[in-house]
């Protein structure tokens, strides 16, 4: 690897630098980051699960990612609105996730919030994807340099303050980025990456809820 933050398999494939740093890494890589998503479900776990992953390193909260899974009922967030200090305390009990209340608390809240927001505009994911980042907004080259300078982006603090406004927490720019970047609202593999290419033409295929 050098300053491009790129390796070379060897196969002699090109991919970002970080996609080698765990091996639960390569399949995240290869098959999920970036990938477009559509299911209310899923966009509502990866919301929980950016919100666990907050002063923590994603490799944590992806190797906990089944006991998540299973601890709150496959993210069923109609399910898990109904949660209430018997469930937080189970959770808390639970040494397959993270442990810290005031984040199982947000996703109890999150999935109220989300229920309303569904009730409301009839899918979560209509509504996010509302936020997807205008051409012009995005970079002309996603390198090293992009990567370092941007944790956030105008259309992620758009993102956040309209959640926010809406009573989610656990929330903020850099988080709704992170996710922005995991559901395919936005193609961040580096330039050169042999994922870069094949999400662009998913993101072309895809169809906007």
């Amino acid at each position: 690897m050098d300053g491009s933050g790129l390796t070379t398999d060897e196969s002699g494939q090109t991919h970002c630098s970080w996609r080698t740093s765990a091996p639960e890494y390569l399949h995240y890589h290869d098959q999920e980051w970036g990938v477009p998503v559509v299911d209310d479900i899923r966009l509502y776990e990866k919301i929980c699960l950016e919100g666990f992953q907050a002063g923590m390193a994603w490799i944590t909260i992806l190797r906990k990612r089944e006991q998540f899974r299973r601890a709150f009922e496959g993210f069923d967030f109609r399910r898990v609105a109904q949660y209430g200090e018997a469930d937080i305390e189970r959770l808390m009990q639970d040494p397959g996730i993270v442990r810290n209340r005031a984040k199982i608390v947000s996703a109890i809240n999150n999935a109220r919030r989300a229920c309303e927001l569904v009730d409301e505009t009839g899918s979560l994911a209509g509504w996010l994807w509302e936020f997807e980042p205008a051409a012009e907004e995005r970079p002309t080259v996603v390198d090293m340099a992009y990567w370092t300078a941007n944790t956030t982006s105008p259309a992620s603090v758009r993102l956040s303050k309209a959640l926010k406004k809406r009573g989610w927490t656990y929330v903020g720019p850099t988080t709704m980025y992170a996710l922005m970047q995991a559901m395919g609202m936005v193609n961040d593999h580096l330039e050169g990456c042999a994922c870069r290419p094949r999400i662009d033409e998913l993101r072309c295929q895809f169809k906007r809820p």
